[in-house]
């Protein structure tokens, strides 16, 4: 008979089913019964060598534990419903819900949670490029997976972080477009002919962002101290179901069949068709008799430093008191339809303007002023830091006006000119060189001046 092993000690024995088999004791269990976990392999050394990377996870106490492990989907669900909702603002958790519904889970939501290769990840990336994802979307999608894995890999439900062993795809950055000083104007006077044109003065004259434009209420707005305190903005954001069997409650839209190849439905859909639904579908939250969360939400701010107030600049100052003038007479005018917001940019009837359409409305006032195509963002909030810096305003001052949290961000946004590049060499040259002061020189017959030549030396000196 073997002596006993020590407590703590592994086992190694060759089994009567030709395997050989370790056995290492890694602790005890949450009831108390000691944790040993077991290893196999056809050789000794090789079940030597898996024994001792247990022994090694267990001494430097990141052994997984002990029990039944998640599968990706199952872990990602319990991540974002009782994880990341405590942290992360609602809009971003929308977009961590909806990259993992839509690509997370159907790419490696069956795999356990210990079991996935970082080669399970990079099939899927590569699946959702020939599907016509962008680069930045993949990466999106890499981000929130690998930090779900962290926070499972922090609580010893996997021994490593697979995601780190993967290089998402390279991504160009998205070069910025602002408008000119000669666009910004011919887009403010086609704006000034419709009743939204305060509602660009703020955004592309004092580079606020869409949210924080529409989200702005007159409980902020201080045109005394002439200063603006941007403490909400406005999202929509996706409704979540409030009934107890999602998957019945949204049957009706459930669509498990792809379109057809000569598909018209969807002909201005910007991706083409959409996928078809799960089997296990709980989407369609928006039809929901006890639907909530969704819908046009004011929110606050991503940081802090978001909700510092901004200057108002002086000469705006009677435009937005002829604006609240203009709101009055609405009120008036909707009497008892008027839904009270305290907005100060708002439909006809005091509701907020839907980000939608003030989306759509930028696109047209685009083609109004001939200006070439561009993202509302560029339009906006990269225009005002771009024609504030060149009006001559240091990069500490714009990073203050535009509310970054460091100057780094700030230099991003802010676009040089070319002609401003020329007219900044042209004058380091003048401090070089400076012009010559008179026209008495002899020519020699290289077709040049001797004093010319000797003047530019000695001021080159």
């Amino acid at each position: 008979m073997s002596p006993r092993k020590p407590n703590m000690e592994s086992s190694i024995y060759e089994g009567n089913d030709g395997w050989w088999h370790g056995r290492v004791t890694m602790g005890v269990k949450d009831d108390g019964s000691p944790d040993r976990r077991h290893r196999r392999a056809r050789t000794e050394a090789e079940v030597k060598r898996k024994v001792r990377e247990l022994e090694a996870l267990r001494d430097k106490g990141r052994a997984p534990k002990a029990g039944h492990k998640p599968t990706v989907e199952q872990w990602m669900t319990t991540y974002l419903t009782d994880i990341a909702s405590l942290k992360l603002k609602p809009r971003s958790l929308d977009d961590y819900w909806s990259k993992t519904r839509n690509d997370i889970i159907p790419g490696v939501g069956k795999h356990r949670l210990d079991k996935l290769q970082p080669e399970h990840l990079e099939r899927m990336y590569r699946v959702m490029l020939d599907e016509g994802h962008a680069p930045s979307h993949v990466v999106k999608v890499h981000r929130i997976l690998s930090r779900a894995l962290k926070i499972a890999q922090r609580r010893r439900l996997i021994s490593e972080n697979v995601a780190t062993l993967v290089d998402p795809p390279s991504v160009d950055e998205t070069e910025a477009n602002p408008f000119t000083q000669k666009e910004a104007k011919a887009f403010l006077e086609a704006a000034a002919k419709r009743p939204t044109f305060m509602r660009w003065i703020v955004g592309v004259g004092m580079g606020f962002r869409q949210g924080e434009t529409l989200g702005l209420r007159w409980s902020y707005v201080d045109l005394d101290a002439e200063l603006f305190h941007p403490q909400w903005q406005l999202q929509r954001l996706t409704w979540r179901h409030g009934c107890n069997d999602p998957h019945a409650c949204g049957g009706r839209l459930h669509r498990f069949e792809p379109c057809p190849p000569d598909c018209t439905a969807h002909k201005g859909y910007k991706r083409g068709c959409p996928k078809p639904c799960p089997k296990t579908c709980t989407r369609h939250a928006s039809v929901c008799p006890q639907r909530k969360g969704g819908g046009l939400v004011f929110t606050r701010p991503k940081t802090k430093k978001s909700r510092n107030a901004v200057p108002i600049p002086p000469v705006f100052v009677p435009f937005l008191h002829d604006h609240k003038a203009q709101q009055e007479e609405m009120r008036t005018a909707a009497g008892e339809l008027w839904e009270e917001h305290d907005v100060v940019f708002s439909r006809p009837d005091g509701r907020p303007l839907d980000p939608r359409a003030d989306y759509e409305e930028f696109k047209d006032l685009l083609a109004e002023a001939e200006i070439d195509d561009r993202r509302l963002y560029d339009g906006s909030r990269h225009t005002a830091g771009t024609i504030l810096n060149e009006l001559g305003v240091d990069m500490p001052t714009i990073m203050e006006i535009l509310r970054h949290t460091q100057i780094s961000q700030t230099r991003r946004y802010v676009k040089g000119r070319s002609h401003l590049s020329k007219d900044a060499m042209r004058r380091m040259g003048e401090f070089f060189v400076p012009a010559p002061s008179g026209p008495n020189e002899t020519k020699t017959e290289t077709g040049g001046t001797r004093t010319a030549r000797s003047q530019r030396r000695r001021r080159i000196r």
